[in-house]
């Protein structure tokens, strides 16, 4: 399947190589040795060029490591997902890994523009199904959303640039990726590069908004312990 997949990815990008190639969801049925392995094939092959993995665990990515350097670990990382501090970021700092942190804007939470997860998310949205974004949890989250706009407001820059700039101080080897799909946010969100946050502000949000103080989990139960079984491995 990896293989597979891999060229079916070569053709709808219409090109001969792979800059870098994710292994997103690891198959549990499968030691990450062999999957690493067959995707390290491909790199010999010069169908690929660098590889990374996909929410895993510490010790699922030192394994995988040593079987071929990877280059990337992508997690979900913001304010309200902080899994990624028992272990996985450290180790990537150890293995000369790039974080790549997706969500760092709390799935739009961090931005002020979802008010009303309800009238606001249209249907299909994956955020619908998400505990954290119905409406008795979210109205309880957007009372710890008021004090974050105020710390955006001592700091003067906009509430998603103060999510970006926690997530870089966070570590240099910290890469955020916020989706949007408008021009004028991807214009807001790299003036975050130029905003350096002290330690004291770091510690407030640090305080303010984190696993213990939002309400609800990241995923819908079924899908919460698959992804908490890998994650909060050593």
């Amino acid at each position: 399947m990896i293989r597979q997949t891999c060229e079916e990815a070569l053709k709808r990008l219409q090109t001969d190589v792979i800059d870098l190639y994710y292994l997103h969801r690891l198959d549990k049925n499968v030691p990450v040795e062999e999957s690493v392995g067959e995707m390290s094939r491909l790199v010999e092959e010069g169908k690929v060029q660098t590889l990374g993995l996909s929410e895993v665990s510490a010790d699922t990515l030192r394994k995988a490591h040593a079987v071929h350097p990877m280059t990337a670990l992508q997690t979900e990382y913001s304010l309200w997902s902080r899994n990624a501090e028992i272990a996985v970021l450290d180790a990537c700092k150890e293995l000369g890994i790039t974080f790549v942190a997706f969500s760092p804007l709390a799935r739009g939470f961090l931005t002020g523009k979802l008010t009303d997860p309800e009238a606001q998310l249209e249907e299909g949205d994956l955020r619908k199904n998400m505990p954290r974004f119905h409406a008795e949890n979210y109205r309880k989250n957007m009372a710890l959303y008021a004090e974050y706009e105020k710390i955006a407001g001592e700091v003067d820059c906009t509430p998603a640039q103060l999510a970006l700039a926690w997530t870089l101080a966070k570590g240099e080897h910290i890469i955020p990726i916020p989706g949007t799909k408008h021009t004028d946010y991807v214009v807001e969100n790299f003036g975050a590069v130029d905003l350096v946050l002290d330690a004291a502000t770091v510690q407030k949000l640090d305080d303010l908004i984190n696993q213990e103080t939002v309400v609800g989990p990241r995923y819908p139960a079924g899908v919460q312990v698959e992804i908490d079984t890998e994650e909060f491995a050593a």
